[in-house]
C-alpha cells in the first residue's frame, strides 16, 4: 500500500516557474520509482519525469531543460522544479510510484496520487 500527496500547483504567467512536492508513504520495505505525470485539458495521461532510487533521471523531450525532478529518500519526498512554463505546460500534475528500477516513461506506474493543478496563462 502506498499513499501519495501532492501539493505546490497554483496559477502563474507564462515564464514563470513553481515547485511541486510530493510526499510518499509506503507501509512495505521497497524502494521505489518516483515520476511525475501529468494530464492536460483533452489529453491523456503522460509520464514526464522520473527518477529512480540511487538518482538516475528521465525526462520526456518537451521538459528536458525547463524541469528537474529530485527526491529525499530520508523524507521520502519528490519534488519537481519547473521553470519556463508556457501554457501548454497547463494540467493536472500527478506524482507516481513503481516498485523497484524506473520503467520507460510511457509505461503506467502503479500508483498515482490525487493530482494537483497547474495553470499558466499567457
Amino acid at each position: 500500500q502506498v499513499n501519495l500527496a501532492e501539493s505546490g500547483g497554483d496559477s502563474v504567467q507564462s515564464g514563470g516557474s513553481l515547485r511541486l512536492s510530493c510526499s510518499l508513504t509506503a507501509y512495505t520495505g521497497n524502494t521505489y520509482c518516483l515520476g511525475w505525470f501529468r494530464e492536460a485539458p483533452g489529453k491523456v495521461l503522460e509520464g514526464i519525469a522520473s527518477i529512480d532510487y540511487n538518482g538516475p533521471t528521465d525526462y520526456i523531450p518537451s521538459v528536458k531543460g525547463r524541469f528537474t525532478i529530485s527526491r529525499d529518500n530520508a523524507q521520502n519526498m519528490v519534488f519537481l522544479q519547473m521553470s519556463n512554463l508556457t501554457p501548454e505546460d497547463t494540467a493536472t500534475y500527478y506524482c507516481a510510484a513503481d516498485p523497484g528500477r524506473c520503467p520507460p516513461l510511457m509505461k503506467s506506474f502503479r500508483y498515482l496520487g490525487r493530482g494537483t493543478q497547474v495553470t499558466v496563462s499567457s
